[in-house]
């Protein structure tokens, strides 16, 4: 019995280990080269469960990768997601990207347009500016997904 119990504790003390592996989701970034804004969400990402991977993309491929994906051009930003089929435009904090891959809406995906100060990858957050994300539906429109007051 008390080998057993040897056992037992080593393999339920990977359980956390094991569990926040595969926990982790991948989601591929396209970013123009040297970006520290882009490289700085990623950061965010990998920080929250996320396992970003960032391919430099040409200025005007990535305007054209970015409209042929669905997003419309009012809702632009530096950079492009993808994770589990949606589109993911701009530092969109990733608690929003887990809440959109758990509600799993019929929508192209979410977008920060422009590039706000204190969102991820923009600065500190207790300084930032107001800012919104908007959920992107299939037609082109948009609605506020979740709002972030002034910091």
């Amino acid at each position: 019995m008390k080998r057993l119990k040897h056992t037992l504790v080593p393999a339920i003390s990977l359980l956390p280990a094991a569990q926040a592996i595969a926990e982790v989701t991948p989601i591929e970034v396209r970013k123009t080269n040297g970006c520290g804004c882009c490289l700085s969400w990623m950061n965010h990402l990998k920080e929250n469960g996320f396992a970003p991977t960032g391919e430099d993309v040409f200025g005007g491929l990535l305007v054209r990768f970015k409209l042929e994906m669905g997003v419309p051009q009012r809702m632009v930003s530096c950079h492009t997601g993808l994770v589990d089929g949606y589109v993911i435009e701009g530092h969109v904090p990733a608690s929003d990207i887990r809440r959109l891959l758990d509600e799993r809406p019929d929508a192209i995906g979410l977008a920060v347009p422009g590039m706000p100060y204190g969102s991820p990858g923009m600065g500190p957050e207790e300084d930032r500016e107001a800012y919104d994300v908007f959920l992107i539906r299939q037609d082109g429109s948009t609605e506020i997904y979740a709002s972030y007051p002034e910091g």
